[in-house]
């Protein structure tokens, strides 16, 4: 059965005809979108709430005009399912279908264009047909290294979130490779979960989560429990983990507009405290969550008076060298040079800020930069001998780097002699042959000539 078999009809009649051949796919049941399967799709799971899934679709009146279509235009449409992007009908009828699954849906105003419609294209009050294929669905990525990915089975309630610094209590199970190494209730702060044995991508992903939410974690060894494994849940290096969390309750931290300056400074000593001991644990992502939690606060801040304005830019910058050599430990090169640029900014002879400056762009093979920032370091303090040893070490590094350039360039214009040295023998060759062509026509020319001359 296709749409174009019994369009153009009236609303009654297409209710009736996708009553008799559909199923009602509402949650309430209130016949405002009916499916028809027209090709079945693969057996397995189906698209959850918030994954990022790909259809093509045919949109129609019930007079049969088409309105809309992904096939013309060979361009496949993404969206996140169940997020409220795109209209209910499609919402609710994409979690019912399976990957490769072609139907049709059969949907009221309510669940479609509503009592509006939509100018030059849809009539008010108007039911609409569509034709749709479920391509592809992959779960919705928290992190822009695909490092978190989260399928939502059961949807929380209200638009309200965890905030860092925030009291959870969740349930939680843990498996790698279909086995269960973790399954209890605890309660624990957002930002501090690794105190309760929590892995970085659950506690990262709770802060996205909402009252009574179930959804699964899929973990990268990044966001789980790294190189190290978990040797008490028996659980090897570089292992990808899945968890399936259940936000039971939370209790909100103040937010930093919530908070006035003292309280915020008195807070600060000990989210310090709580960065440093993460730092010398080696869990450095979760530090440099501590480290920003203070910026977050008193970036804005002024004070009143210039000894607690200093007490505030002091905080700051020790925040932002904390923050750099975190992410030097975590190889993100980019970043510690940008934390370090915020103290310059505000000290220009920060040793320790200048220091690390070059380290990472010394580990970025920025050999000229990083032996500036070096020399500076030794211009604010001529006794510092790690700075002289970076120096030289970038003046190695250079030298080397120069020996490996000209090698490069050495070969690239050997080979560019041998091509033409080869290219050259080929012409020649050539030519000789033509030469030779031309010269044994010469001759068989003369020998015809004198064949047909007179004796």
């Amino acid at each position: 059965m296709t749409t174009d078999q019994f369009l153009p009809m009236d609303d009654k009649s297409a209710t009736a005809i996708f009553a008799a051949n559909g199923i009602d796919v509402t949650p309430r049941k209130d016949q405002g979108i009916f499916k028809i399967v027209r090709r079945k799709g693969l057996d397995g799971d189906r698209p959850m709430i918030g994954d990022k899934v790909t259809i093509h679709y045919t949109g129609k009146l019930l007079t049969g005009k088409k309105f809309d279509c992904s096939w013309e235009r060979k361009e496949p449409f993404c969206f996140n399912v169940g997020k409220g992007q795109v209209l209910k009908a499609w919402d609710i009828g994409v979690l019912s279908m399976q990957r490769g699954e072609v139907c049709t849906l059969f949907c009221k105003p309510d669940y479609a264009y509503g009592l509006t419609g939509n100018p030059d294209k849809i009539p008010p009050s108007s039911s609409v047909v569509f034709e749709m294929e479920l391509l592809n669905f992959e779960g919705e990525r928290l992190t822009s290294d695909g490092g978190i990915t989260r399928r939502i089975k059961v949807k929380g309630e209200g638009y309200s979130n965890p905030n860092d610094g925030a009291s959870v209590d969740v349930h939680l199970e843990g498996r790698c490779e279909d086995r269960v190494f973790d399954c209890r209730d605890v309660t624990f702060i957002v930002g501090q979960g690794e105190d309760k044995g929590i892995p970085l991508g659950v506690d990262r992903a709770v802060d996205k989560m909402q009252r009574g939410e179930c959804c699964l974690l899929y973990l990268k060894p990044k966001y789980g429990f790294g190189k190290e494994g978990k040797p008490e849940y028996k659980i090897g290096p570089d292992k990808d983990v899945v968890y399936e969390v259940t936000l039971k309750n939370f209790i909100r931290a103040k937010e930093s507009w919530e908070m006035d300056l003292n309280e915020k400074l008195d807070l600060v000593s000990g989210v310090k405290m709580k960065g440093n001991q993460y730092f010398k644990a080696g869990q450095h992502h979760q530090a440099v969550i501590q480290y920003q939690r203070i910026i977050s606060w008193l970036d804005l801040e002024c004070g009143t008076g210039m000894e607690q304005h200093k007490k505030i830019q002091d905080q700051i910058l020790i925040a932002h060298l904390n923050l750099a050599l975190c992410f030097l430990r975590l190889k993100e090169f980019s970043q510690a040079v940008e934390s370090c640029n915020k103290v310059i900014e505000q000290d220009e002879s920060n040793e320790k800020a200048l220091y690390r400056r070059g380290e990472a762009r010394l580990l970025r093979n920025e050999y000229s930069m990083a032996m500036a920032d070096f020399q500076k370091v030794l211009e604010v303090n001529p006794m510092n001998r790690a700075a002289r040893a970076q120096l030289s070490m970038c003046q190695s590094k250079m030298k080397e780097h120069q020996e490996q350039e000209k090698k490069i360039y050495a070969n690239m214009f050997q080979k560019f002699a041998e091509r033409d040295s080869k290219t050259g023998r080929k012409k020649r060759r050539k030519d000789e042959s033509v030469r030779s062509s031309m010269n044994g026509e010469a001759g068989i020319k003369r020998r015809r000539r004198s064949q047909d001359c007179p004796s």
